[in-house]
């Protein structure tokens, strides 16, 4: 089984080198296709470009043939690499990002159930230290963010407008394909 902590320990200094973000390293697709997945942004924008993931694959992909060859790959087997922007309904995987995205709607998966409940929505109200309130259909719920398994932003017309891209110059000039 592959380490996904050690694998963020080595690939988050070299994305912060690069100038990004890293928002979340997973490996996904099983044992019939594996892929680690890693997703990053540019700290002002919250995107990333085309350039900016082939800039970050080269460098993992530098980083860890170094380490291959050394005998200490770092993945065992045959995987891909898969570079992206955590897109509009991101996860959300730090504490910050709750403090970020306040105001939009989330999911929280929890780790184990909290008041018989597997997971919660609702829009993110605060961060205190090491709890997330959220504000559901059935009143706020403080949620301690160690018993969190995952969490992702909901797809609103709110957070379309709050993640429209900075510069849409060319958008009209893209033709589609029919």
């Amino acid at each position: 089984m592959t380490d996904v902590a050690a694998l963020t320990a080595l690939i988050e200094p070299e994305v912060a080198a690069l100038g990004y973000r890293l928002v979340r390293v997973a490996m996904i697709g099983g044992t019939t296709d594996p892929t680690l997945q890693v997703m990053a942004e540019r700290p002002e924008t919250r995107q990333l470009e085309l350039g900016d993931c082939e800039a970050i694959s080269r460098r993992i992909s530098e980083i860890f043939d170094a380490l291959e060859a050394d005998g200490r790959d770092p993945i065992d087997g045959a995987y891909r690499l898969e570079v992206s922007s955590p897109g509009i309904d991101r996860p959300l995987t730090r504490r910050s990002d709750y403090a970020d995205w306040a105001g939009h709607e989330a999911r929280l998966r929890f780790e184990q159930p909290i008041d018989g409940a597997k997971q919660v929505s609702g829009i993110i109200q605060s961060v205190d230290g090491d709890t997330i309130r959220i504000s559901t259909t059935k009143g706020p719920r403080d949620i301690p963010f160690q018993s969190i398994a995952s969490a992702k932003l909901l797809l609103t017309d709110a957070l379309i407008k709050a993640t429209a891209p900075l510069d849409a110059a060319g958008a009209d000039l893209i033709k589609m394909e029919g």
